[in-house]
């Protein structure tokens, strides 16, 4: 009879544990080229005072290669981290041969859950690209533009104004076929706060936007009210796009910003987490860029303070791992080394519950 009551208590456990392990939102924040080098100089910069890096509940790694290089670009690693799937760089959303893959916001779709994008890039770019789009080419903008009319997506935030006005041969034109896609369309988060329920369309400039201070924190901010609404749940993407083209340009200052503002929407979506239980939020890079070390600025360690540099070995991307953090609910299931394409497969895994 005793063994009989630990048994059924421990099969109670386990329920109330499932339960409380069910992820219901993710919230997933891209830092398009931070690697390490780059949370460790916002480490530096803050005097080593914590940063929401710091306060991350679990940290896991990914690797970045793609199916056809040791370094990947953002349309291969977009797609490993949007569909589970490893693909060619330049190719978005779809295997080698043309194979189009299920995105995660596909599996949120299927559940009546809401989706979002965030980006400080044009929407047509290839990392949010890969969460709605498939194409054999990342620059083929103006299709992908199309093809983001035609997506499931309930809210997106971002530039590229420019790509639809190419697509549909007009200004005129495009805000028609805009009009007819179901989206209503604004051109600043301050109106657009102030809409109706129906599918948004945010698109504050022609292609990248220029750079405004708290601007991706106040439209990550707007997105989840906007997807809030959803009681079946939603998972939002929000890239810090352009971290990367700092990298690129071997701007440590200019990637300081980029990342402070950055940090600014992942203490968004923490914040959101800590008072709806049921969300996950996951911090990650698609790869890193740069290739940034931070050295001493003096051999002679005698000294009680050599000073450091930044120093950059590449305009290019690198094939370094990159972070994962991870908030909130579910944290805890996210582990160890893995590829990038395991993280996208297990945040579909964890949203088809």
């Amino acid at each position: 009879m005793k063994r009989r009551l630990l048994i059924a208590l421990a099969t109670i456990a386990t329920l109330f544990t499932a339960e409380a392990q069910e992820v219901k939102n993710i919230i997933f924040l891209i830092g398009d080229g931070m690697g390490l080098g780059s949370v460790s100089m916002m480490q530096l910069e803050n005097n080593y005072e914590p940063t929401i890096f710091d306060r991350a509940e679990n940290v896991a790694l990914q690797k970045t290669y793609s199916l056809d290089n040791r370094v990947t670009d953002s349309a291969a690693s977009g797609t490993a981290l949007a569909t589970g799937n490893k693909t060619n760089n330049t190719v978005l959303g779809q295997l080698p041969d043309g194979t189009p893959l299920l995105s995660l916001f596909d599996v949120a779709a299927e559940r009546d859950k809401a989706t979002g994008v965030v980006v400080t890039t044009y929407l047509q770019h290839a990392t949010p690209g890969a969460f709605y789009a498939h194409t054999a080419s990342r620059h083929d903008y103006t299709t992908i533009a199309e093809q983001l009319l035609r997506s499931n997506i309930d809210i997106a935030i971002g530039g590229g104004m420019a790509f639809f006005d190419e697509r549909y041969g007009s200004h005129e034109a495009a805000l028609e076929a805009i009009a007819e896609s179901g989206f209503q369309l604004y051109d600043n988060l301050t109106t657009a706060a102030e809409g109706s329920d129906s599918k948004q369309l945010i698109v504050l400039a022609d292609k990248e936007i220029e750079p405004r201070e708290g601007y991706l924190a106040r439209a990550t901010e707007r997105a989840i009210a906007h997807l809030a609404t959803n009681d079946a749940g939603f998972v939002l993407m929000v890239e810090g796009s352009i971290i990367d083209g700092m990298g690129h340009g071997n701007d440590a200052r200019g990637q300081q910003g980029e990342m402070r503002d950055f940090m600014e929407a992942v203490e968004v979506a923490v914040e959101y987490a800590q008072h709806n239980p049921g969300t996950l939020v996951v911090v990650t890079a698609d790869h890193e860029t740069g290739g940034l070390a931070i050295v001493s600025g003096n051999s002679d360690f005698n000294l009680s303070e050599q000073g450091i540099e930044y120093r950059w070995a590449t305009d290019g991307h690198s094939g370094a791992m990159v972070p994962i953090y991870l908030y909130g609910t579910g944290a805890e299931l996210i582990n160890g080394v893995m590829e990038n394409s395991e993280l996208g497969a297990k945040l579909k895994e964890l949203i088809s519950h």
